[in-house]
């Protein structure tokens, strides 16, 4: 008999890391609605340009020589600067400068972005790179016309330079920027986390956000244990897009990317890797296992568990069916108390939290294996 799980169950058990600050609420809440416990971990925060005098002096320098083309590379920054012109009194003739504009989108969010300003986007890079917005403005021609270039927080990539020298005449609007992140010891926290099996998933929605939650994850020195748990397919590193999951890919870090560029389709991803199979799991006497940072599910069933339990279960199973002794049992187990009298006593207790012998077999003068059976 197959056990069907809920759509609202599916995530039951994991603890997923949001390592981003802008709309991550949003995306909590999508994934808490499934069963997660989420932790929110931004790895930058971003620090607005609204009430910068040079952002407002740009922009009624666009007023004055309207452009004819106008590059969005991320939608919050084309939304921020909308709403900056809109507080300053500058929008309905910031509107009727853009609106004869030729509109090149970096991405669906930046697409996205000019469509609820009321633009429409004349062409959108498919892979949403500044590279290929470069290159099909080269193809179409700039010379001698007044680009606008709306960058993102991490600087312009290149286009600036790119299109200056093919004859543009090129401004820029940054609208915001990349600042250190609210709090350094939850972003911290969380690389522990991820590497010691106490996360299912980190999840990220910019490059630099990325590459920032990287590094602290390097000075904290779990960057390895990182490596071997997304390989293994029990950490799920997730990316709302190509760019953003670049850093982890330089990391040499296996990298899940959402389908599309939204945060809908990173959370749709997740549910689909946890609530769909995805997942690791092994077949065994009781049922199917997978297991999960808060619990395991056995033939369909979760079963909440404590964290020594659930670190138990989570090496038996890495190894499959071999037998692991008591002192590599007691390696996993955290805090102090390791000695085999301990592992006895939290096997005794993961037994009592599953409702049965049959999924630990003990092996005498070995130590203990999960029960895998052949698919």
């Amino acid at each position: 008999m197959t056990t069907v799980r809920t759509l609202d169950s599916a995530l039951a058990g994991c603890t997923i890391i949001v390592a981003a600050d802008r709309r991550s609420v949003d995306l909590a809440t999508a994934l808490e609605r499934r069963g997660a416990v989420v932790h929110r971990a931004p790895a930058l925060s971003i620090v607005t340009n609204a009430d910068d005098a040079e952002l407002i002096a740009r922009t009624e320098l666009v007023i004055a020589t309207p452009p004819d083309i106008v590059i969005v590379t991320t939608g919050v920054g084309f939304r921020g600067w909308m709403d900056a012109a809109h507080e300053h009194g500058l929008d309905e003739r910031l509107f009727a400068a853009l609106e004869n504009a030729h509109f090149v989108a970096r991405g669906p969010k930046a697409h996205g972005a000019i469509q609820q300003a009321g633009f429409a986007a004349d062409w959108v890079a498919e892979s949403e790179t500044s590279a290929e917005v470069g290159e099909y403005l080269l193809a179409s021609g700039v010379g001698g016309k007044r680009v606008l270039v709306q960058h993102h927080g991490a600087g312009s990539d290149g286009l600036d330079e790119l299109l200056a020298d093919a004859g543009a005449d090129v401004l820029s609007i940054t609208v915001y920027r990349w600042g250190p992140p609210p709090n350094p010891e939850v972003v911290r926290r969380s690389a522990l986390q991820a590497a010691s099996g106490e996360a299912d998933a980190v999840l990220f929605t910019s490059a630099p956000g990325a590459a920032s939650w990287l590094a602290f994850a390097e000075q904290a020195e779990a960057l390895e244990r990182i490596r071997r748990r997304a390989e293994s397919g029990r950490l799920l590193l997730a990316s709302v897009g190509p760019i953003t999951a670049a850093p982890l890919h330089a990391a040499e870090l296996r990298t899940t990317i959402a389908d599309r560029g939204r945060l809908g389709s990173l959370a749709r991803t997740v549910i689909a890797h946890f609530g769909g199979g995805r997942a690791p799991s092994l077949p065994t006497d009781a049922g199917r296992v997978e297991v999960r940072s808060g619990g395991v599910l056995v033939g369909g069933e979760f079963i909440p568990l404590s964290r020594s339990a659930a670190a138990l279960i989570e090496a038996l199973a890495a190894v499959g069916g071999r037998v692991l002794s008591r002192a590599e049992l007691g390696g996993v187990l955290p805090g102090a108390e390791r000695n085999p009298h301990a592992v006895e006593v939290a096997v005794a207790r993961l037994r009592e939290a599953l409702g049965s012998n049959e999924l630990i077999h003990t092996v005498v003068k070995r130590g203990y294996r999960l029960a895998v059976t052949e698919d």
